[in-house]
């Protein structure tokens, strides 16, 4: 029997203009001037300024001055008048390694297969989110929710997961993981089936925790195995590659391309000088010969077609509006990175990790007043040039501990310090990790050997059996 029912419920939904602001926001500076390009080649009714423009009336894109930021972020936080800043500055091109991304490559890969565009749109977002390590983190319900969000239409969950399953397809074998476990079995699965392997695949799936604690007695008591089984076992699994983002990396060292900076903080004269990179952004104003026909329609009381003066109106709306957008996006990221470099101030002075401050997406967000998703989509991709290297924005984030003092200490510097003793170890008897742990504990870093262990292997620091004898 069908039954009707009224319900109230409350639903947020997001203008077109709104989507694509956020959209915009998360461009890097390379990729917002291939946007602007080609808003220019869509809509008439935009148009360059030329470096020779001097019309009085045009408000330059780019003339957004330093002091109209301080004036509005300082009443957040006075210390930004510290630093000395200057405008947008044309500079910093940097060439580093790698032609085709490693995101490209797996792109190209399902190019070659029968996909619908939505479908393509799925993918490519997916894997735009892998890690460096090449796992997709966010669990099947967060990417729908986050691509209706961004393509103002429900993705349903089962195409995620339909498309998610395709990824993990693609070579190198292990991409598109959650976990370890996953990335694991997922490389397994694609080998030739062999009475190891599937005894291998066994274990990891029902004994994960027992194989990654070592506790191969109780593995061989389960599956009634010998330990000499159990060793050929463990040399099958430790082939494996559990980072195969990684691997793309070390094998692709001999290409070239470029990376064009979002930002560049510079020492000049003992005082820090932010700009922001206007690279591939030029400026744009309304076509005026679109504005006066507009004005010509409406004046012009025998001219009788609306949908033309119309047609006009939306494209002049459409180019303002894209003005303003890229007004608002600058100003987001300019206020976003001032408060990084305000509370990152010392690192940009020394160049020296261990004055980091632990940073997170909170600290900045209370800082410039922006929501938090909106510091996450101004960080995400945007490099920024020092003088001591480039640094993609998410490097200054880190969680924090507490010292022995009582005294917030960024995870980053305990990396550092982590990285310097297994540096500086007899390389005959390298430390383990519990070894590494009472070092750190002496010089007031009161952390589990777990968490070491962990930081260890976020440096790709092998164990200390395999370090043994490497100079």
């Amino acid at each position: 029997m069908i039954k009707q029912q009224l319900s109230n419920k409350q639903q947020q939904k997001f203008s077109p203009q709104q989507i694509q602001q956020v959209k915009l926001l998360e461009l890097t500076a390379l990729e917002i001037g291939n946007r602007v390009n080609r808003e220019l080649e869509e809509n008439p009714a935009l148009e360059e300024i030329s470096e020779t423009d001097s019309v009085p009336h045009i408000e330059k894109l780019n003339k957004l001055t330093t002091e109209t930021f301080s004036s509005n972020f300082s009443k957040k936080n006075n210390n930004i008048n510290k630093f000395k800043q200057s405008h947008f500055l044309n500079q910093w091109e940097t060439a580093y390694s790698e032609n085709e991304s490693f995101h490209e490559y797996l792109f190209n890969q399902l190019k070659l297969k029968e996909l619908s565009e939505e479908e393509l749109k799925i993918s490519k977002y997916i894997i735009g989110n892998l890690d460096d390590d090449g796992y997709i983190r966010q669990s099947p319900q967060t990417l729908s929710d986050d691509m209706s969000l961004q393509y103002e239409k429900e993705i349903p969950i089962f195409k995620i997961k339909k498309i998610l399953k395709l990824v993990q397809t693609l070579e190198p074998y292990g991409i598109g993981a959650n976990d370890l476990q996953e990335c694991l079995l997922l490389q397994l699965y694609k080998k030739k089936m062999t009475q190891t392997r599937r005894l291998a695949i066994k274990i990891l799936k029902k004994h994960f925790d027992f194989f990654v604690k070592k506790h191969y007695d109780s593995i061989c008591t389960i599956y009634n195995i010998t330990k000499e089984n159990l060793k050929n076992i463990i040399k099958e699994i430790t082939l494996l590659n559990p980072k195969p983002g990684n691997m793309w990396e070390s094998n692709m060292e001999t290409k070239s391309a470029h990376i064009t900076p979002d930002f560049i903080a510079e020492v000049i004269d003992g005082k820090l000088v932010f700009t922001m990179s206007e690279d591939n952004m030029p400026n744009l104003k309304i076509n005026r010969k679109y504005g006066e026909m507009l004005s010509d329609y409406k004046s012009d009381k025998n001219f009788g077609k609306k949908e033309v003066i119309t047609f006009v109106k939306n494209k002049i709306d459409s180019a303002q509006w894209f003005i303003d957008a890229i007004k608002q996006r600058n100003i987001t990221l300019y206020n976003t990175m001032l408060a990084v470099i305000n509370i990152q101030q010392k690192f940009f002075l020394s160049g020296d990790e261990k004055t980091l401050k632990p940073m997170k997406l909170k600290d900045v967000s209370e800082i410039c007043g922006y929501d938090i998703s909106t510091i996450s989509r101004a960080t995400i991709n945007k490099y920024i040039q020092t003088d001591w290297g480039i640094y993609p924005l998410r490097f200054f984030f880190s969680d924090a501990i507490i010292n022995e003092n009582g005294e917030e200490i960024s995870t980053r510097e305990i990396k550092t310090i982590l990285k310097s003793c297994i540096e500086t170890e007899n390389k005959k008897k390298p430390f383990t990790d519990e070894n590494l742990t009472k070092l750190l504990k002496r010089k007031g870093y009161n952390i589990a050997r777990r968490t070491v262990a962990k930081y260890r292997e976020q440096l790709n620091i092998p164990v200390s059996r395999l370090r043994k004898g490497i100079e």
